[in-house]
């Protein structure tokens, strides 16, 4: 439940947006920070978060992220001027960042065995990737039946109920000793932020503006010092092995570009259901419909199928219908319905995102030392934070380059195929350590030769 919480504001007042505006006076240059807010505290702060988890226990940071999470929730409710909105959803993703990476670190290992662990995976992984199209329908529906308010205050005794029953059904973990990482907190922090603030601002001010290279740089430079900090400090705030695995590094990179699909996908069709096709605000949660039942039903038979056919080739499986689905959507036109243009590619969405966030999810997290499961965690959430603001990035300005002022078609063509150019990098980035894995290998007979095979791989 705290983990659909903290997924669905994400995109929970998308809908709501024109209300929002049209109430507070936003203005058309910062109602994007609505969203942005509540997307630049959360991607930015993961990796402390899931550190924290690890040496403080990782139920109480995860109650105290929750306990934030709700105030901001209530404030934003009750904001009545643009800055208090937009403070109170940055307070939003503060107390997300803190509680999201204990979330899944609680879940793997609390697990008792991997048929488990695997069911528990297959959940989160269903949450996480449909609770943004939940949002969407929950959005849509308390604003069109209540008021937008709603759509922020209906966490408040939700999150109260996680916050009173977790304590009963979930144990606290140790504590670690040793001093916490304080410089290496610092840069992963300043890093990450500096790279969403750089590119969630992309589509408003270009990719060779000042802001947006000052944040990469920023950001880049923050990274190469967190890097040099955590190869010399005795408890660093990321375990350098964890890096050092190359299926582990390629998983986050399938994630960020399954996600980053995905996210920008959601931009794009709720656009055209509301533009082209004339839906409100609750029509438009539930055309995404199909995209969250797809995921739920799948979600139930994931965990027997990666073990009847490896993580991999579920995610090759996975990510080949979210292309086929992305390139669907690339042939909707002004004469479309919504059967016609939309339903088929939001079902093959669901399907195939259940079949991709649960092998991938399991492949970052596996061989990972108990202690070190918050800082995995914190990594594999800010890879689809950083995935979803790519992958949002890229799409607007590819949509922008190609669109007529006042229409939504033209442009959306090329956007859908760039969608479809992500998800199919994650099917060629599967593929090839599936290929990999099934090579085969001879083993030589000189332990010169055999060094030298290791040399080349």
């Amino acid at each position: 439940m705290a983990q659909l919480m903290l997924v669905l504001d994400a995109t929970v007042v998308n809908v709501a947006l024109p209300r929002i505006d049209a109430d507070l006076g936003f203005g058309p240059a910062s109602l994007s920070w609505v969203l942005n807010a509540y997307t630049l505290a959360f991607g930015g702060l993961l990796l402390l978060g899931g550190r924290l988890g690890d040496v403080r226990g990782r139920l109480v940071v995860f109650q105290v992220g929750l306990a934030v999470f709700v105030l901001g929730s209530l404030l934003g409710g009750l904001a009545p001027t643009p800055d208090l909105l937009v403070s109170a959803r940055a307070l939003q993703g503060i107390g997300a960042a803190l509680a999201a990476p204990s979330v899944l670190a609680l879940l793997t290992t609390g697990a008792r065995d991997d048929a488990e662990r695997n069911r528990a995976l297959a959940l989160f992984g269903a949450v996480s990737s449909g609770g943004a199209s939940i949002g969407l329908l929950l959005g849509g529906l308390l604003t069109d039946l209540a008021s937008w308010r709603w759509t922020l205050f209906i966490n408040v005794p939700i999150g109260v109920a996680v916050l009173i029953l977790a304590p009963m059904f979930v144990a606290e973990t140790p504590k670690r000793p040793g001093r916490f990482d304080i410089v290496g907190a610092v840069t992963a922090t300043l890093g990450a932020v500096s790279l969403v603030w750089a590119l969630i601002g992309t589509p408003e001010h270009g990719w060779t503006s000042v802001r947006t290279v000052g944040g990469f740089v920023v950001g880049v430079l923050a990274l190469v010092a967190l890097t040099v900090t955590e190869r010399r400090v005795a408890h660093p705030m990321i375990q350098p092995s964890l890096l050092r695995d190359r299926t582990r590094v390629a998983a986050l990179a399938m994630m960020a570009l399954v996600v980053g699909a995905q996210l920008s996908m959601f931009f794009l069709v709720v656009q055209y259901v509301q533009r082209v096709l004339g839906f409100g605000p609750l029509a438009s949660g539930f055309a995404f419909l199909p995209f969250s039942l797809g995921i739920f039903t799948m979600s139930r038979f994931t965990p027997w199928l990666m073990a009847r056919f490896g993580a991999l080739r579920l995610v090759v499986t996975g990510a080949t219908a979210l292309t086929v689905g992305y390139v669907l959507l690339s042939n909707a036109d002004a004469d479309g319905t919504y059967l016609g243009a939309v339903f088929v590619p939001m079902l093959l969405g669901g399907l195939g995102g259940a079949l991709c966030f649960m092998p991938i999810t399991a492949t970052v997290l596996a061989g990972v030392e108990p202690e070190h499961a918050g800082a995995a965690s914190g990594m594999l959430q800010t890879t689809q934070q950083l995935g979803s603001a790519v992958g949002v990035a890229v799409i607007v300005s590819v949509y922008a380059a190609h669109a007529v002022p006042g229409e939504f078609l033209p442009g959306a063509h090329e956007a859908f195929l760039t969608s479809a150019l992500f998800s199919g990098v994650a099917v060629i980035v599967a593929g090839t350590l599936l290929y990999l894995r099934r090579r085969p290998v001879d083993v030589p007979e000189e332990t010169g030769e055999l060094e030298a095979l290791v040399d080349a791989a």
